[in-house]
C-alpha cells in the first residue's frame, strides 16, 4: 500500500494505492498553505481509502523542481511519516511525474520565472536529458535537437513558451503532477538505501543581506 505526496507546485496531493488500484486521490489547487492542508488532506485520503497509516508499506513524494517551500513541505511531511511507520520513503521528480503514461515525444516543461525553464525530455517513456535548468531559448534549441519526428506532447506550466518550437504538439498545462502516476512511479522502484533528497536545479532567489561594515 502506497501514499504519495505533491507539494511541489500549484497544489497539496495525495493518493493512496494498493499497487493495482487506486483506492483515493486528492488535490487542492493552492500556491500557499501547503504545510497546514497536506496533513489533513492525506489523513482524509487515507480515510476514504478504508485504512490507516499503519496499514502503509512504502511512501511516494516529490522531490522537485519546483518552489523551494513547497516541496520542502512536501518532503519533511513524507519523510517524517515514513520513519515514524518504518517504511520506505521514494522520492520522484515533478518532471517525470508529468510525462508519466504519455506516450511519443514529451517534453516536461516548468516555468521557473526570470527566463528559464526546468525540462526533461522522454520519448516512448525513457529519458533523453536529466532534468535542467534552461534559458528558454537554450531549451528551445535543445528540444529542436532531441525530436526526430511523430506526436509531440509539451506539459507543465512551462509548456506555451516552447509551443512554437514544435508545430501541431499537444500542449498541457496541469497545474500539478497527477498524484496517481506519483504512487506509480514509486511502487515501481526498489526501496532506496537513504531517504529522498530534494532537486534543487538552481539556487533561491533570495540571499541573506551583506553584513554591515
Amino acid at each position: 500500500m502506497i501514499l504519495s505526496i505533491d507539494t511541489c507546485l500549484g497544489a497539496s496531493s495525495v493518493a493512496v494505492f494498493d499497487g493495482e488500484r487506486v483506492l483515493a486521490a486528492r488535490s487542492e489547487s493552492m500556491t500557499r498553505g501547503h504545510q497546514e492542508r497536506i496533513g489533513i488532506i492525506a489523513r482524509e485520503a487515507a480515510a476514504e481509502a478504508g485504512i490507516t497509516f499503519t496499514d502503509l508499506d512504502r511512501i511516494g513524494v516529490t522531490v522537485g523542481p519546483g518552489s523551494f517551500t513547497g516541496l520542502r513541505v512536501g518532503l519533511a511531511f513524507a519523510k517524517g511519516l515514513a520513519t515514524a511507520l518504518s517504511i520506505p520513503c521514494v522520492g520522484v521528480t515533478t518532471l517525470e511525474a508529468l510525462a508519466f503514461g504519455v506516450d511519443g515525444f514529451v517534453a516536461a516543461v516548468l516555468d521557473a520565472r526570470m527566463g528559464q525553464v526546468y525540462i526533461q525530455v522522454f520519448a516512448d517513456r525513457v529519458a533523453l536529458m536529466a532534468p535542467d535548468a534552461l534559458g528558454v531559448g537554450e531549451a528551445a534549441a535543445r528540444l529542436a535537437e532531441l525530436y526526430s519526428g511523430g506526436p509531440a506532447t509539451l506539459i507543465g506550466s512551462g509548456a506555451p513558451l516552447l509551443a512554437d518550437v514544435l508545430s501541431g504538439a499537444r500542449v498541457l498545462t496541469p497545474a500539478a503532477p497527477d498524484p496517481v502516476a506519483i504512487a506509480k512511479l514509486a511502487a515501481a522502484r526498489p526501496a532506496p538505501s537513504h531517504s529522498p533528497r530534494p532537486l534543487y536545479l538552481r539556487a533561491p532567489y533570495a540571499t541573506l543581506p551583506a553584513a554591515s561594515l
